[in-house]
This record gives structure tokens, C-alpha cells and sequence, in this order.
């Protein structure tokens, strides 16, 4: 009846972590909790109140999906909420699972209808829906950029999502001229072609040279993992030649971007703001050596503020670092370590090609980049 219905709703909302320590399902321990979210993985200690522990600050959080929100929020600005009871895992078992068996053990509670389904609170189905939505576009992007890879294999985490959810077709750009103006209802995932600066009758306004070192850490750093990663360009820019040249890269181990300090940084970066794009598994790349791409949003027209920004390709000079320096070699290491066990972490040993392994195609891509000394 209905108070039956009522009484099964009121349980649901009432599992909380506390609940489920005090009946013996988990137990408090340190390193028990885990995140894995778009290739990053974050640990948590389970205390004794029910409380969440970040290892990496010492923040305390009240429940997994405070915790869960956090987290993906530092990997993705973006993002609106976090599902906790799906994203957190417990000794490697999603919460969701702990929580169904304490509805179980609790059935008398529960409606019948409800006693087998999976245990989600208000709001969480369409968060569970959006990280679907997300890992499918990166599926996808991946599809693309990852084109060697072994038949099976996912790009993020296998468990998530069912057999045959993922989506297999690549995603296509659109050309510029069809993007119109700024529209907040426009996916702000949409992939737009670069245009040259030969196809609208201009020169490039500028120069630029990169170091050989920057491109070898990049190309390092794309390697490691199936997913996207990014990082910040250093270097300067000489206003009077016109000339930008890229000395440091600094990629991003722990967040594709901090709240608190990205506002900060891009208020910092002005014009010109070079992009550069790895792709070491893109299909379409003739041998091993990873295609690099630079391209500069170039700003609208002053007579159409509200167009977006055109995404222009850039040509740009090599320049040969005489040796790998110790910066280089220190990121290398930290970039190794942030990997280690990631679910997405590409397996080096495994074969690339007929001929090579991962490994292989590391060496000889990275090759071209290394200073001849080393």
C-alpha cells in the first residue's frame, strides 16, 4: 500500500555510509576508497563516522558523492554534480553494490518493485546518465586518436559501461563557416576543422619556434595514457619581432584544470595563446611518430563580436635543445608514478603493430625529439 511505498522511499534516502559501517557491511580502513574519472584516480580513508578523507589534501568530506563532485570538478570544471554511489569504489567494488545489499538485508522495508533495482537517490539517474553521455564522446574522440589499439579494449574504465554501449563512430568536424554565432545550447565538445591562413587570403600574423624539449615531454606524456591529457605551454613572446617561442611544457598529473586557480591563469594568457594537439594513436598517422598540430583561435572580426573564434593552423620552427634537462627528466618520472595502475594506463609490452609494441612505438616516436646527445 502506500505507506508501504513510503516507508521503502524513506530507507533509500537513509543508507548512508554510517548505516552501512554500523551493520558491518564496510569496515573503516585507509586507502578503502577510490575515484577513477576521465583517467585520474583519486584515494580516500573510510573513517570510523562515515566521513571521507582525501589523501592527497587531508579534506574531509560528509558523503561519496561530496566527495565524488569534488574531485571531478578539478578534472573537469564543467562538470554539474558528481554520483557518488556509482563513481566511489570500496575495495574496488562500486558503493552502489554495498548499498543494494543492506536494501536486500532490509527488504521488509523495501516495495517489492524496488528491492532489485539498483539503489540510486533522487537527481543521481541523470548524473548516471551525463557520465554515460561523457564517456561515450570520449569513446568516440578515441576511436579516432587511439587507432591502434587491441581489439576489445575500452578507453576508459570496461567495467562502467555495458557491452555494446559504447559508441564506434567517429566524431566528424564541421567546417567554421557552419558554427554561426555564439549559441549556449551548442555541445562545447563540437570539433571544429582548423582553417589555413592561405584559404582566407592572410599571412600568419606571427612566428613561432618550439623547443624540441617541449615536444618530447608532450609526446611522452600522450603516450601513457587511452585518455585525453592536457597541460599548460611556457615561453616568450617578443613583441617587437612578432615572434612567440615555446620553451616549457608543464602537463597537468592531478586535474585538467584547479578551480580555485584556472580563472587565474587564463586571465594571465594573452594573445597570441598557441594550442598544440598529440595524437600518438591516431590512425591516420603514417608511421610511429606522433602527429603534433599547433593552432591558434584566432579572435572574430571586430565588427562581429558574437562569432566564435577561428581556429587557425599555425606553422612553426623546430628548434634541437642540446640535452634533456633535469625538469624534463623530473616530470617523466612524476608522470610514470601518476599512471602507475590507472585503468586506462596504455600496457607498453602488448603489440602496436604486427612488427612492434607500445614500448617500440614510444622510442622510435619520441626519437625524432631527443637531443642527439643523449
Amino acid at each position: 500500500g502506500p505507506g508501504m511505498a513510503l516507508g521503502g522511499a524513506l530507507t533509500r534516502r537513509a543508507v548512508t555510509l554510517r548505516v552501512l559501517l554500523k551493520d558491518e557491511l564496510l569496515e573503516p580502513g585507509e586507502g578503502v576508497l577510490s575515484i577513477y574519472y576521465l583517467g585520474r584516480k583519486f584515494t580516500g580513508d573510510l573513517q570510523l563516522d562515515g566521513r571521507i578523507v582525501w589523501q592527497e589534501t587531508g579534506q574531509v568530506f560528509n558523503s561519496p558523492s561530496a566527495w565524488a563532485t569534488h574531485c571531478k570538478k578539478l578534472v573537469n570544471p564543467a562538470k554539474k554534480s558528481g554520483c557518488g554511489w556509482a563513481s566511489v569504489k570500496y575495495k574496488g567494488q562500486k558503493l552502489d553494490k554495498y548499498k543494494a545489499a543492506w536494501l536486500r538485508r532490509h527488504q521488509l522495508h523495501m516495495p517489492v518493485a524496488t528491492a532489485d533495482e539498483s539503489p540510486t537517490s533522487e537527481g543521481e539517474e541523470e548524473e548516471l546518465l551525463l557520465e554515460e553521455e561523457e564517456e561515450d564522446v570520449l569513446a568516440g574522440v578515441s576511436s579516432e586518436d587511439k587507432g591502434h589499439r587491441p581489439p576489445g579494449k575500452g578507453s576508459l574504465e570496461p567495467e562502467a559501461t555495458p557491452p555494446g554501449k559504447r559508441m564506434d563512430k567517429v566524431p566528424v568536424p564541421i567546417r567554421y563557416c557552419m558554427l554561426g554565432s555564439r549559441d549556449s545550447a551548442r555541445n562545447p565538445h563540437t570539433l571544429v576543422e582548423v582553417t589555413s591562413f592561405a584559404a582566407i587570403n592572410k599571412f600568419q600574423p606571427f612566428n613561432v619556434a618550439v623547443s624540441s624539449n617541449v615536444l618530447f615531454l608532450l609526446d611522452f606524456h600522450c603516450h601513457l595514457t587511452r585518455s585525453e591529457v592536457v597541460g599548460y605551454l611556457g615561453g616568450r613572446w617578443d613583441i617587437n619581432n612578432q615572434m612567440l617561442t615555446v620553451l616549457r611544457a608543464f602537463p597537468c598529473r592531478s586535474r585538467l584544470g584547479d578551480t580555485d586557480t584556472a580563472a587565474t591563469v587564463e586571465e594571465e594568457i594573452y594573445q597570441p595563446c598557441l594550442a598544440l594537439l598529440c595524437s600518438p594513436y591516431y590512425s591516420g598517422n603514417p608511421g610511429p611518430e606522433s602527429k603534433i598540430c599547433p593552432f591558434w583561435v584566432m579572435p572574430p572580426p571586430e565588427q562581429r563580436p558574437s562569432d566564435y573564434g577561428i581556429p587557425m593552423d599555425v606553422e612553426m620552427a623546430y628548434v634541437q635543445d642540446s640535452f634533456l634537462t633535469n625538469d624534463v627528466l623530473q616530470e617523466m618520472v612524476m608522470l610514470a608514478e601518476f599512471y602507475k595502475g590507472a585503468p586506462d594506463l596504455v600496457k607498453f609490452q602488448e603489440a602496436w603493430s604486427p612488427e612492434h609494441t607500445y614500448l617500440d612505438k614510444l622510442k622510435m616516436s619520441l626519437a625524432s625529439r631527443t637531443p642527439k646527445d643523449q
